[in-house]
């Protein structure tokens, strides 16, 4: 039954987002992976289209945050305000309390209210004036971003690209796709349902956790791992929580082909997706060809 469902979410993203079925299997992958999505992409491409609809599909409630330069934490979190009738202090909750959180165009914000998701995201809790605050079950942030060398944006830090599972790009649409939006024949689908309930979701998360992974899979994994710590190519070497989440990226992807094992093939598709956003290369090249070097050098054991 799940996975019909699987396979009918997939086609109705694939409805929303024409001619793209990568990114949209990925974004899939990295929610039932339990992962945080970055998409990067010049706005226009469908990147906020794609965000609610996932959130819908999967059956979860959905608030959306656009980020500016003046927003601040409290805006996302929330923030305790008096009650005149209790006569006592409450805490109001922010759009965070949710199960799928948009931060729209999150580089328009200062660091300072970037950092306001570090907690969330690794956690699934906030720190509210020394006590914590649990957030829903499952939690899931999808953030998009735009090109770095548009005006009004910052960086995000190293330390929270690395709470995102994976980073995607959609891209321009080939012109036959882009020819059916000009013509309207595609028009703006709005009236797709939900294919999960959100108790379902969580079932479907802790069944990507059983997928089996061979000793095999996990000494490739690690030579990976070890490679960009040690080929004096990056500024820094992939985290042991890369690693972590590369695997379950591959387990998630196991599972919506129906297997239930991991293959080294997995690890290989999912490695610019899951590791490249995580690695400086000391040079300034690009990250994403010094790590598909190193994929295609190693042997899978």
């Amino acid at each position: 039954m799940s996975e019909r469902k699987i396979d009918s979410l997939l086609d109705q993203l694939n409805e929303i987002i024409l001619g793209n079925p990568l990114a949209t299997k990925l974004s899939a992958i990295c929610l039932l992976a339990r992962g945080h999505l970055l998409i990067e992409d010049i706005p226009g491409v469908g990147k906020t289209t794609l965000s609610h609809a996932l959130a819908t599909l999967f059956g979860l409630p959905f608030k959306r945050v656009q980020f500016t330069s003046d927003l601040l934490p409290t805006d996302i979190i929330g923030m305790t305000i008096y009650d005149v009738d209790t006569k006592k202090f409450k805490f109001k909750k922010g759009p965070m309390f949710t199960s799928t959180l948009l931060a729209d165009e999150i580089n328009r914000a200062t660091p300072k209210t970037q950092s306001a998701l570090l907690q969330a995201m690794e956690e699934q809790q906030v720190s509210i004036e020394g006590q914590q605050i649990a957030l829903p079950d499952p939690f899931f942030v999808i953030a998009t971003q735009n090109p770095l060398e548009q005006s009004g944006t910052f960086p995000l830090p190293e330390s929270q690209l690395d709470r995102f599972l994976m980073r995607i790009s959609l891209g321009y649409p080939d012109s036959e796709f882009e020819r059916q939006l000009l013509k309207n024949e595609h028009g703006k689908n709005t009236d797709y349902q939900s294919v999960f309930e959100p108790g379902e979701v969580t079932q479907l998360i802790a069944q990507v956790g059983e997928v089996h992974v061979s000793d095999a899979i996990i000494d490739y994994l690690q030579s990976l791992l070890a490679q960009t710590r040690s080929s004096g190519q990056f500024v820094n070497g992939l985290s042991p929580r890369a690693g972590l989440q590369w695997l379950q990226a591959a387990r998630a992807l196991a599972f919506i082909e129906r297997r239930d094992s991991v293959m080294p093939e997995d690890i290989k598709l999912l490695a610019q997706y899951t590791a490249a956003h995580r690695l400086h290369c000391n040079d300034g090249s690009d990250a994403s060809t010094a790590l598909n070097t190193i994929i295609d050098q190693t042997e899978i054991l």
